[in-house]
This record gives C-alpha cells, structure tokens and sequence, in this order.
C-alpha cells in the first residue's frame, strides 16, 4: 500500500492556513509531519492542533524531513522565496495566492518547477466554489458566446477589521513583503479570472489611493483596468467597503450572454440572454473530489501527475502576476502599461 504523501508548512503568517490546514488533515493520502515559523506562539497552536513536528527555521526543516510536498503560507515575497528553494529540491508545491510579490519572483517559480518536473498549484480561496467553477466551464465551452469581458470586485472593511492576525497584517501593510497593498491582496483575484479566460492583456492602467484609512503606509483602495484586441476586463480591490453588498461578485460577459457568480459556498450562478433578459439560475452539482478543496486538488495533480487546474495552473498565476506587476508599474507613472512587460 503506497504511504500517504509527506507535506510539510512553511510559514504561518498568512491566516489562511488555517482555512486549508483541516482538508489536509483530513485526507486518507496525505500527511501534515511538520511546521516551520519564527514565531513561537504559531508553532504552539499548529503542534497542538495537528500534532506535527515544528522548526523555528525552514531550513532545518528542510534539512530534517523526508518529504515530498510542502504548503507555503508566509509573505508575498517570503513565500516566493521558498517555493523556489523547496521546488530545486523536487518538492511539490502548494502556495498561497498571488503566488508572489513581484513578477520576477512569480518567473522563478515557473521555471524553477519546470526544471525540477515537480508541481506548482496556486491556491486561490475562490476556486473552490462550485458556482464559479460552473460559470468557467460555460463561459470556455463558448456557451454565452466571445468573451469580450471580465469584471470582479474583492472587498471588505479591512484587513484589522476582518480580524486578521497581527502576524499577517503585519506583512500586508509592508509594500515589500506584500508587493504593494489593496492591490496586491485583492486586485489579484480579478487579475487571475481575466488571465484564466482572457489572456494576457494588450494593455494594463491602474488607480490607487489611501482614500479612506490614509494612516496606511500602502494603499486601501485600487482598480486596474485591461484591455484586450477583443474586449476589457477589470480587477478592483478595497479595504474600506462596509457591508457584503457587490463584493467577490464575478461578472463574466459573452457575445450571447452575460453570467453573475455570487460568492461564496451556497452561492447562485445566473445566466441573462436575449431571449432571457432578466437572467435565470444555472444548477450545478458538486465538484468531483478533486475540485472541493486545496488538499484534495493538490494530492490529485501529484498522484495523477496531472496539471494544476485553470485557476491554479502557474501559467495563469504568472499571467495574473504580469498584470499586478503592470498595475504597480501604472500607477508609479501615471500611464498605461503595455504587456508583455520588458524585463528589468
């Protein structure tokens, strides 16, 4: 009987982990043996409720377990770092969105597991919903026609608002360690949903702004704006909105219809045509196993020796980085940005 695969967490700053630590703890086919974090209270909380091992350094993490996967939940930047170093070990890789803090980091990742042959999976929260999982079926399968339009709105009150850890907002308040700020943490969720079913963008512009927390050392708002030979698409980010109303809604546009995704599990997938302007529910069924949760795609895509699927294939990771790094480049300049961006 094959043993179950051995997965390692380096970094626990990013609050997400513990969103994605359950599934893994969970699967039949894989095990979480260790942790590594500088900080002492999050080593605690990860030994005592997964009972793994844990190192204050990822290099002697590295060093002292026989592994063949790691998750990476620290910075931007950080997290970038050691995917590099554990996929120039063979190591498969999960990380978390955007992949990176900037886009030669997210070229590293690329070429440093295309080298080594091992996986590179981006998780991205909203990829596990079955609604938009749905909608992108439709919308690839051409069913509301050309694509000519993307648009998708994250945003909530902030991150100290939400309840985010000190830990992590402690690096997403830091251009460096984040890649900038609204932008970077949130503008990335429609970059990757154009990148995924549009492309690479001809042109990209940007806006930012401290509009309303302007004690921020980054910024709190921001929107980007592509264009494509056949069509527009936009990425908006916030950290200041109240209430759920219009946030982490997909808005997906045809030639022969229009879909909306509401967010979230237990959201609605709605379809508008000519001959049903005001719009109607899509049904869907559940995800095959593979498709319901970061572990479950991340064991799959390793056990399979299968590609990442649409959203956290790196290929459109990077895509989404190329967009990020041209909306930081815009708005530094104050002009638009034509793609491919030149190397530095």
């Amino acid at each position: 009987m094959t043993e179950p695969l051995k997965i390692a967490v380096l970094g626990l700053i990013h609050d997400h982990v513990w969103d994605n630590l359950p599934f893994l703890a969970a699967h039949s086919d894989a095990e979480l043996v260790a942790a590594a974090d500088s900080n002492e209270p999050l080593l605690t909380r990860v030994a005592t409720e997964y009972g793994c091992r844990t190192y204050t350094s990822t290099e002697d993490l590295l060093e002292k377990e026989t592994l063949d996967g790691v998750y990476i939940f620290s910075s931007n930047r950080e997290g970038a770092e050691l995917a590099v170093k554990a996929l120039n070990k063979g190591l498969h890789v999960l990380i978390e969105k955007p992949m990176a803090a900037s886009l030669d980091q997210a070229n590293c990742m690329v070429a440093a597991a295309k080298e080594s042959g091992a996986k590179l999976v981006i998780n991205w929260p909203f990829a596990w919903w079955p609604q938009l999982q749905k909608a992108l079926a439709m919308a690839q399968a051409g069913e509301i026609g050309k694509l000519w339009a993307v648009k998708y709105r994250a945003a909530h009150a902030g991150p100290a608002e939400l309840g985010c850890s000190e830990y992590f907002c402690n690096w997403l308040f830091d251009t460096h360690l984040n890649g900038a700020g609204a932008l970077m943490d949130y503008c990335c969720y429609g970059s990757v949903l154009s990148a995924s079913l549009l492309g690479l963008p001809e042109t990209v512009t940007a806006m930012t702004g401290g509009i309303v927390k302007t004690g921020l050392p980054v910024e709190d708002n921001a929107l980007l704006a592509m264009k494509y030979p056949f069509g527009m698409s936009s990425a908006e980010g916030s950290w200041t909105q109240i209430g759920k109303l219009t946030s982490y809604t997909s808005a997906i546009y045809g030639t022969k219809g229009t879909m909306l995704v509401e967010p979230r599990i237990g959201g609605r997938l709605l379809v508008s045509t000519e001959a049903e302007p005001q719009g109607y529910e899509v049904p869907f069924e559940d995800p095959e196993p593979w498709l319901q949760n970061s572990a479950n795609h991340f064991v799959h895509v390793i056990r399979e020796n299968v590609e990442p699927w649409l959203l956290c294939h790196p290929d459109n990771g990077r895509v989404a980085q190329e967009i990020l790094e041209a909306g930081i480049r815009s708005v530094a300049t104050g002009k638009h940005l034509t793609l491919p961006l030149a190397l530095d």
